[in-house]
């Protein structure tokens, strides 16, 4: 089955002082069982609130949000005004690159992803509004240029209309590269609480001798997290599954990875560490491969899987909220088709510009 969405980036190097506002919408077609338009809004990386086709309403999800509405609720009638319009822009415009690429049935996907970047330290601000459809780039807005950025043959037509919307790209700028970066600091005054690192515990699981040894962290906060094994202090690329991210029931979360000890000898297992790394804090949490410390089911009584079956639980519970996640387009292109010359109707961005 076609992969429809890509749920979270992960950094290695992350800075102490940078923080983020990210707005990622989706629409789809052909997808049963699933809204046909979902807004989501993340702060730092961990979502805020979201809205969806089915009620337009924006629903908050951190304290923090509700405080501010509460404080503000002009916003949160804006946010549903937002909603509202990119639904309908979302909706009219997978239709049109339907029509556009010969599309007549089939699961399709069109992604928006836009906001900003503030560095605490620097003062830096950096702001982007991408668009992507059915997994491959089609858009990216350069605030430099203020021209959109094709890097699809299928996007180059509405690349040209948008190019000629020069009040819109003006709004597109001033929206990413100010208000943006207003609205991040303020959520941050309200959210600094709740934004607090929180480090996870780590342990060493197996499922029996011959499997993999999963180092397995839970309990970690935010979701801008990466584990991954080492050998003799260099970082392993073969013999390694990477689990994703996923939700705990009291809002950290929890991620494993995965090592092929098939061909370790028992002697060179302390050559092996897990390394935890979460976004925001210096120092790793290292867990050296040792059979001493592995949990396994061989264990009459041991709980080994149970915290990442209820983890995993929580996850698919929680799927809306884990689309919020970092959207990637960045799977390897297949042939392009020729982009068909007919005329559409005209597409415009939502001049709101979120």
């Amino acid at each position: 089955m076609r992969t429809l969405f890509v749920l979270l980036i992960l950094f290695h190097v992350a800075s102490t002082v940078k923080h983020s506002l990210i707005y990622v919408f989706t629409a789809s077609s052909g997808v049963a069982e699933f809204p046909e338009f979902l807004g989501v809004g993340m702060l730092d990386g961990v979502q805020f609130g979201y809205c969806n086709s089915t009620a337009h309403t924006v629903v908050p999800r951190r304290e923090w949000i509700k405080e501010f509405f509460k404080d503000s609720p002009q916003d949160l009638e804006w946010y549903s005004a937002e909603c509202l319009d990119h639904h309908y822009f979302f909706k009219a415009h997978i239709d049109i690159m339907m029509h556009r690429l010969n599309q007549s049935e089939g699961v399709h996907i069109l992604q928006k992803m836009s906001g900003c970047e503030w560095d605490e330290e620097t003062g830096e601000t950096v702001g982007y509004n991408q668009y992507g459809y059915d997994g491959e780039d089609f858009l990216a807005l350069d605030m430099e240029t203020l021209t959109w950025v094709a890097p699809n043959p299928k996007s180059f037509m509405t690349k040209l209309r948008w190019d000629t919307e020069k009040a819109n790209l003006k709004m597109n700028k001033d929206f990413h590269m100010h208000i943006c970066p207003k609205w991040l600091k303020k959520y941050l005054q309200y959210g600094i609480s709740s934004l607090q690192k929180v480090l996870p515990s780590v342990s060493l699981l197996q499922k029996s001798p011959s499997s993999p040894v999963s180092c397995f962290a839970t309990g970690f906060y935010p979701n801008t997290a990466v584990m991954f094994w080492r050998k003799d202090g260099e970082e392993l690329n073969e013999g390694m599954d990477h689990g994703e991210i996923l939700p705990n029931h009291d809002e950290t979360f929890q991620m494993r990875a995965d090592l092929d000890i098939s061909s370790v000898k028992l002697e060179d297992w302390g050559r092996y560490e897990c390394v935890f790394q979460l976004s925001g804090v210096e120092e790793d949490i290292v867990t050296r491969l040792d059979q001493s410390m592995i949990r396994s089911n061989n264990v009459p009584g041991s709980p080994l899987w149970s915290p990442l079956v209820i983890g995993v639980v929580a996850g698919l519970l929680l799927l809306s909220a884990c689309i919020a996640g970092f959207i990637m387009w960045r799977k390897e292109k297949n042939e392009f088709q020729a982009v068909q010359q007919e005329q559409d109707k005209p597409e415009t961005e939502p001049s709101s510009n979120t």
